[in-house]
């Protein structure tokens, strides 16, 4: 119940969001946001934005993905593995989706960072990374009986997310309501799959009748 309440909730919450970015609402928010983040700016600190802006790279998230599969398909771990590969696919198929049908522009970016040649709602690094990393999370905890492991992991897996989504709008590629809606879509796509997981473990689980 608290899994779909979530899911329910981010997808109303994404809804308003949308609403606010198209009627303009949100431009002093994201304007306001990016300009504090710049003033803390620093050589050091671009350096490390650049590098968790990698870790949420499309390219980088594929090949862990890819690395994870062929792990699980050579223990035979069938179900983590479809599992995986649906949330890391469905949110490439979102994340390009919704761009082309918000194509929202990208703002000036900061520091000479390349812009991408796709648009800018919602953020694909915020959304797939949460994808990836969210659903990691989720198979490992599963395999953990302590609380204080699932705590942790869970924590290490929402911190680098967050310093991802946080990287794309310190590098200037992105406003901060397009990271916001990112994590908004992955949150209702991830919790959405890991509960039909739920649902079909508990009824491959149930006494036939």
């Amino acid at each position: 119940m608290i899994g779909l309440g979530t899911a329910l909730a981010a997808l109303l919450f994404f809804l308003w969001l949308v609403e606010e970015m198209l009627e303009g609402d949100t431009q002093s928010f994201d304007d306001n946001l990016r300009m504090l983040i710049h003033r803390y700016a620093s050589a050091a600190l671009t350096a490390l934005m650049q590098v968790f802006s990698f870790f949420g790279s499309v390219a980088c998230l594929f090949v862990l993905s890819g690395l994870i599969v062929l792990y699980f398909a050579v223990i035979k771990h069938w179900r983590e593995l479809v599992l995986l590969a649906v949330i890391m696919v469905g949110g490439l198929i979102l994340e390009n989706g919704l761009k082309v049908g918000f194509h929202r522009p990208r703002p000036v970016s900061f520091f000479g960072t390349p812009s991408p040649p796709t648009y800018s709602f919602p953020s694909g690094h915020a959304l797939l990374s949460l994808c990836f990393y969210g659903a990691l999370a989720y198979l490992l905890t599963r395999r953990f009986k302590s609380k204080t492991a699932r705590i942790l992991i869970w924590c290490v897996a929402g911190l680098l997310v967050g310093l991802i989504g946080l990287s794309r709008i310190y590098l200037g590629v992105h406003y901060p309501s397009d990271v916001i809606a990112g994590y908004a879509v992955a949150t209702i796509w991830v919790i959405s799959i890991a509960l039909a997981d739920r649902f079909y473990s508990r009824a491959g689980n149930s006494p036939s009748h």
